[in-house]
This record gives structure tokens, C-alpha cells and sequence, in this order.
């Protein structure tokens, strides 16, 4: 690093996410700047394989962009909790599914430049089928079970635009690929 933190002050806390402005000044020519920062705990995010191959996505409706959204069942960790655990209770609480065979295969940083989220990406298999636990606002997720090319098709045609369910998949892919 070539600059040093000289002032740090939280402007927002709400219920999902922190933001915070710096002041930081660079050590070689004794600049200084402002850094503003969305803090967010981060999440887990599962791709869910059932026995036949087919992946099970979420169709929810998403505020912020005021439409339904197809995407992997994913959730926020809460205050310090293990993002495997997040992993199990998302996928559950959406699914209804649960797992004793998931495996991290990867993590992501959502939007690096002004955020600190962290995503870990976790794949499930041996599903067991159960009842879900929906959080208020989640009553109309629709699950949608999907094989990896039909989700490949979605994505190339603007079906599938969430972030975190076309790197999810990509991990995946890469997976396969390995032949692990």
C-alpha cells in the first residue's frame, strides 16, 4: 500500500450494509483524498445440483432494480457467522433443500471498487428434500431446476444477469472441467 488511512468515519449503518468515508493520504507525495466504502459482511452463495444434473435457481422479485430475477439461492452472513453456515440456512430457507456433501469452490468480491463483500460459493450435492423457512418477502420465490446449458442459454440471452449466478456457474463449470 502507498497511502495511509488518516481519518475513517462511519456516515450510515442500516440493516444491510455500513458506508464509511477515509481520508487517505499517499506516502510518496503526501496527497490526500477521500475513499468512500459500502461495509458489508458478505454472503454464500450455493448451486444446488440434484441427482439428475439440473440446478436449482430462484426466481424472486429484487427491489433495487424493481423486477424478478432468476439466480442461485444466496444470503447475507450474519455478525460473524461461518459462511458455510450461511450456505446450509440460505440453501434450506429458499429451497427447502438441505445437504450433507457441500464444498466451497470459490469466492468473489461483488463490486471491489467501493464495496468490501465478499461472496463464498459453495456446491451442494446429495440434496435432501424438505420445507422451506422463507424470510419475509420471499413467499413468491419460485424454484426453477435448470441443467448448467439451459442456464448457459439464459445467460447469453439476458435471461440470467445476476452476478453472482453466472460466476457461481462458471465456478462450477470450471469444476466439471477438471474432472473432479
Amino acid at each position: 500500500m502507498n497511502f495511509k488511512v488518516i481519518k475513517s468515519n462511519s456516515v450510515f449503518k442500516g440493516r444491510v450494509f455500513e458506508v464509511k468515508v477515509d481520508e487517505i493520504e499517499y506516502i510518496e507525495t503526501g496527497n490526500k483524498t477521500e475513499r468512500q466504502v459500502a461495509v458489508h459482511p458478505g454472503g454464500a452463495v450455493v448451486i444446488a445440483v440434484k441427482g439428475n444434473g439440473k440446478i436449482i435457481l430462484v426466481s424472486q422479485y429484487r427491489y433495487p432494480h424493481n423486477e424478478v430475477i432468476l439466480e442461485l439461492p444466496a444470503g447475507k452472513l450474519e455478525f460473524q457467522e461461518d459462511p458455510l453456515h450461511c450456505a446450509k440456512r440460505e440453501l434450506e430457507e429458499e429451497t427447502g433443500y438441505t445437504s450433507n456433501k457441500i464444498t466451497k469452490i470459490g469466492k468473489i468480491y461483488t463490486t471491489p471498487g467501493f464495496c468490501s463483500e465478499t461472496l463464498h460459493i459453495y456446491l451442494a450435492e446429495d440434496l435432501i428434500e424438505g420445507n422451506h423457512a422463507r424470510e419475509e418477502g420471499e413467499e413468491d420465490i419460485q424454484l426453477v431446476e435448470l441443467t448448467i446449458s439451459e442456464i448457459e442459454d439464459k445467460i447469453k440471452n439476458g435471461k440470467v444477469v445476476d452476478a453472482k449466478t453466472i460466476c457461481g456457474i462458471y465456478f462450477y463449470k470450471l469444476l466439471l472441467n477438471s474432472g473432479v
